[in-house]
């Protein structure tokens, strides 16, 4: 009978024995590093291939809504394409813009931050644009309005009129604005 009784010792190793083994089994970390280890140009280079793989599915897929989408769930593939299945990919942000694809220069020029100066003192403003200085000052005059006219000279003055008026009312408008907002502030 002394010889079935189990000591108190014996025991308590086998329950730590045991408590590791399941631990290891079934709460062990994977075997992959998790992704906030990995280096972010690991990172954008298997979100690029996700995209390629992603666009030779969807063609008309937009590579910056693709990219906007598989860095919110995580690099996500499968997510990705039913969203694309179902309609309910979402546009991303103006302030989201991926760094263009390796190995190609950038599409669009305007898109990176530093090419935005130069491409503001490239592009005048409307008054400037279309000579409108000397009729900034002046109130405009009430406009005549006959109507369409047949003739295809007079129609393109009228437009040009129309245009010019618009241009100056609309810079009177905000004007007006930046003065209330300046008295109010």
């Amino acid at each position: 009978m002394a010889e079935d009784q189990i000591s108190l010792p014996y025991l308590m190793v086998m329950m730590v024995v045991s408590v590791l083994v399941i631990r290891y089994l079934f709460f062990s970390s994977p075997a992959t590093p998790p992704s906030s280890a990995r280096s972010p140009e690991i990172i954008m280079r298997s979100r690029e291939s996700a995209v390629e793989r992603i666009q030779q599915m969807f063609p008309q897929a937009d590579r910056r809504s693709l990219l906007w989408d598989l860095q919110r769930n995580g690099g996500n593939i499968h997510n990705t394409t039913e969203r694309i299945l179902a309609g309910r990919l979402e546009t991303p942000p103006v302030t989201f813009q991926p760094p263009p694809p390796p190995g190609r220069p950038a599409a669009n020029p305007s898109l990176t931050p530093g090419a935005r100066p130069a491409d503001k003192a490239s592009q005048p403003d409307l008054i400037t644009r279309y000579n409108l200085k000397s009729k900034l000052g002046a109130e405009e005059a009430e406009s005549k309005s006959k109507g369409w006219s047949s003739n295809r000279d007079e129609r393109q003055a009228s437009l040009q009129r129309r245009r010019d008026e618009m241009i100056l009312a609309a810079r009177r408008k905000m004007q007006a604005k930046m003065a209330a907002e300046q008295a109010s502030g």
